[in-house]
């Protein structure tokens, strides 16, 4: 559950009475810029002002709102900023417990609450501190910290807390994912599902668009495995010669064809007691696709020129930017070779779908481009004005992630001054191909050939149910009515059954 804890500053008063020069205020921007379930606002003005700001914001965001009013006898007494802080966080731990990831807004409110956060993050509660300007949007505040002696009780505090968990049994926070930048609902799904498989030996199929990140999730579930001492082989299929693919997968002899001059290995005993990850498993040929089920089955490769069968033990993880039900159903994949390889399936959602992460790996994406390049003694490290962000933000992004990154290097190297401009960015945007409408997949296939109906509906529903969701900003007795639906209960029955988030 992600929290945001902040004191109300004079900034965000002024933003709620409509002052121009505040803007919507530091919390306003926290809210609409990035996804929280639940908001804490500590406050030391007056109940009336309180309850007005209160009224305000929650104008701004979806997020559950808990107004905290505080008596300080001094906006900058740390001793009683500290224990009102402290007891509040507390407090929300108990109730919510290991599920919190916490964020304490910097910006708000006066430096010596600032300079608490500062301590409770680095010393306590191991939060996320965020900071915020109408120039620069949200960003992450990262502020190194000496850790005085007063305070390290708390760093063991923490200790002793991991030790109990451990010898509970129960799982840990699991850093091989931490790669992977999310804060959204959508994103939290896909990770707490691949969390859930990584121990296990099951196959995964991960299916998304292209570019969506899915041999970074198949890298990360490999960490987070048993396996994750042993070899990690990566294969594009869809770059595997047809008529040399038997021997890349399953080796062959010295001699077994023209132009093998010594003895090799294939791909799945090079990935003994490791992880295989197929990429783009629907470039398959249907005569390949049936050894390889012959080899999921029997746990055993034979290499080419060769009669002798060898021993592999390795774990399967697939991925796609097709859907295979629908492959199966037009005779390009083999069904039975399907389930053998979806016993967990995984769908990374397009950039468009990640509600709430997009200024996140937006600068995530940025930083990074500026730290490879830290070492060119030209470089000049580079930001983003926020109409630049709010320029990307409006963009399609049928490339998703690796189109993204690929325009933020693009604009870095163009953008003649240290901030990128929306002229920068939209020199750097590229025309791509449109990504074929939901119509022409839908409408436009061959009956002749069969077809999976009931995939269809459940597309075209599913489809349908996220705009109307996107479009209303989840009031649903707006999307029913925009849908035809006779309820907004209706509406939320429709979104159960279709698994759309509501």
């Amino acid at each position: 559950m992600r929290i945001l804890v902040t004191w109300i500053g004079q900034t965000d008063l002024n933003a709620s009475a409509g002052d121009d020069r505040a803007g919507i205020g530091p919390i306003g921007q926290a809210v609409t810029q990035r996804a929280f379930d639940r908001v804490v606002l500590l406050c030391n003005y007056s109940d009336q002002t309180a309850k007005g700001y209160l009224a305000w914001i929650k104008q701004q965001t979806q997020a559950k709102i808990e107004l905290n009013c505080v008596d300080l006898s001094s906006p900058t007494h740390f001793g009683e900023i500290y224990r009102a802080v402290t007891e509040r966080v507390g407090h929300i731990l108990e109730q919510v417990g290991n599920t919190a990831r916490l964020t304490f807004h910097l910006s708000p409110g006066t430096p010596a609450m600032s300079a608490v956060w500062i301590i409770v993050a680095k010393t306590r509660f191991g939060a996320e501190l965020i900071e915020s300007s109408r120039e620069h949007g949200v960003r992450t505040a990262n502020i190194p910290f000496d850790i005085s002696a007063e305070f390290i009780p708390e760093v063991y505090r923490h200790a002793d807390h991991d030790l109990v968990r451990l010898g509970a049994g129960l799982p840990d926070e699991a850093p091989e994912f931490s790669d992977i930048v999310h804060q959204g609902p959508a994103m939290r799904e896909v990770i707490a599902r691949a969390r859930r498989v990584a121990p296990r030996t099951v196959p995964v199929l991960i299916e998304g668009e292209s570019g969506t990140g899915k041999e970074m999730l198949a890298r990360a579930i490999h960490r987070a495995s048993p396996r994750r001492d042993k070899p990690f082989i990566a294969v594009n299929c869809g770059a595997v010669s047809r008529e040399l693919a038997e021997s890349e997968f399953f080796g062959h002899r010295r001699g077994a064809f023209t132009g093998a001059t010594s003895d090799r290995v294939g791909y799945f005993e090079a990935a003994q007691d490791g992880t295989l990850f197929l990429d783009e498993i629907g470039e398959l040929g249907l005569d390949l696709q049936v050894k390889l089920l012959r080899v999921l089955q029997e746990g055993q490769v034979v290499r080419v020129g060769t009669t002798a069968s060898r021993a592999v033990d390795v774990r399967l993880i697939t991925a796609t930017n097709r859907t295979l039900t629908a492959e199966v159903a037009a005779g390009r994949f083999r069904g039975d070779l399907f389930f053998r390889i979806a016993v967990a399936l995984i769908h990374l959602p397009p950039l468009r779908e990640r509600q709430g992460d997009f200024m996140l790996l937006a600068e995530y994406l940025l930083d990074r481009f500026n730290r490879d390049s830290a070492s060119d003694p030209a470089w000049q490290a580079k930001t983003i004005a926020p109409s630049a962000l709010n320029r990307l933000a409006h963009h399609p992004w049928s490339g998703n992630i690796r189109e993204l990154a690929n325009t933020l290097a693009r604009a870095a190297l163009w953008s003649a001054s240290p901030t990128i401009t929306e002229r920068d960015i939209e020199d750097a945007l590229l025309e791509l191909p449109s990504v074929k409408s939901t119509g022409d997949e839908i409408f436009g296939q061959d009956v002749a050939l069969g077809i999976d109906l009931q995939h269809l509906m459940d597309r075209l529903a599913r489809h349908y149910l996220q705009q109307a969701m996107k479009i209303t900003g989840g009031n649903k007795t707006r999307a029913s009515e925009l849908l035809g639906l006779p309820s907004y209960q209706t509406l939320t029955n429709w979104l159960k059954k279709y698994d759309v988030l509501g």
